[in-house]
């Protein structure tokens, strides 16, 4: 019989650790995002800014997305919490290392900007990267537009990194690229539509430092963000993807079908100074717990065809 067991998680990397490695990642994202946004030259620099920030994307997740998971987006940690593979007080304090994280990459791209002698109002080169719609956007997209793009574009980004990270899915090692090729790709369609971002982050970073009509036009690139994440987290659990961090299968042993035989096992732990009749912890309780009981000679073990195929049985 197989019972659920829950165990202190006293494993993996602490809070602050995790929320660090956050702020690194979702910095690195802003510094690149930004930055080759701003000073993209296409004869000079032929690589396109979606597809570098994309690349920025797998390369932070390869370097610290084994600490924290590597969301580096607010989006993709809520909806990691509303498909229940992340605590709500965790996922908090993954959103609070992720702003602060934008805003030194921001600040560290403003600094650079300042640093420019042909740039006499270093906002106004921020304005270039920044989120809008309506006047602020490239095509002059309305806020319902813009809303939509955002609500879609984010839950395939989420989609696609809860998918691509969940347990039963063999192509785990390569979620960094198929993250950082989504998005690649969603950056492309919200450049054009308004220098989207797909992460509220990011959104709230270049707005902080750009002209004062920026942070009037914020509050679309979160709200919209985390319904797209909503949604995708809400389709991942109705899966029953969700993986509860303090959930351990144990299986339990048997009981003797003689009980003579059980009390006298009880007699010999209590012979070597053992409590015989003290319950035993969840704490105390190893995986697994019991080995299995010997299969009886006339019984006919279960046949895999396929582990007898890897193993070299074949007819």
């Amino acid at each position: 019989m197989t019972t659920t067991v829950s165990v202190p998680s006293s494993r993996g990397p602490r809070l602050l650790a995790r929320a660090s490695a956050e702020a690194l990642g979702t910095l690195f994202l802003v510094v690149i995002g930004l930055g080759v946004l701003i000073f993209i030259n296409p004869q000079a620099v032929p690589m396109p800014a979606p597809l570098a920030s994309g690349l920025a994307v797998a390369a932070a997740m390869l370097a610290f997305g084994y600490l924290s998971g590597g969301h580096f987006n607010p989006a993709v940690t809520v909806g990691h919490v509303i498909a229940g593979r992340l605590k709500p007080v965790d996922g908090a304090a993954y959103l609070g290392a992720q702003i602060v994280g934008g805003l030194l990459g921001a600040l560290a791209i403003f600094a650079v900007v300042r640093t420019v002698p042909g740039i006499t109002d270093s906002r106004t080169v921020f304005d270039t990267a920044t989120s809008g719609f309506g006047t602020h956007s490239s095509f002059q997209v309305p806020l319902a537009g813009v809303l939509l793009v955002e609500v879609l574009g984010a839950a395939l980004l989420v989609g696609v990194f809860l998918g691509v990270t969940a347990r039963r899915n063999p192509n785990r090692v390569a979620a960094p690229f198929a993250v950082g090729l989504t998005v690649a790709v969603l950056l492309q369609l919200g450049q054009s539509t308004g220098n989207l971002a797909f992460n509220p982050a990011r959104a709230t970073a270049s707005a902080v430092f750009s002209s004062s009509w920026a942070l009037e036009q914020l509050w679309p690139f979160w709200v919209a963000p985390l319904v797209g994440a909503a949604i995708a987290g809400l389709v991942f659990r109705g899966f029953g993807e969700s993986t509860p961090a303090a959930a351990v299968a144990v299986e339990e042993p048997a009981e003797p079908a003689d009980a003579d035989e059980w009390d006298e096992e009880s007699d010999e732990k209590s012979d070597d100074g053992a409590d015989a009749g003290a319950p035993v912890r969840p704490a105390e309780v190893s995986t697994p717990a019991a080995v299995p009981a010997a299969v009886p000679a006339e019984a006919t073990p279960d046949v895999d065809p396929a582990r007898d195929f890897f193993d070299g049985k074949r007819d």
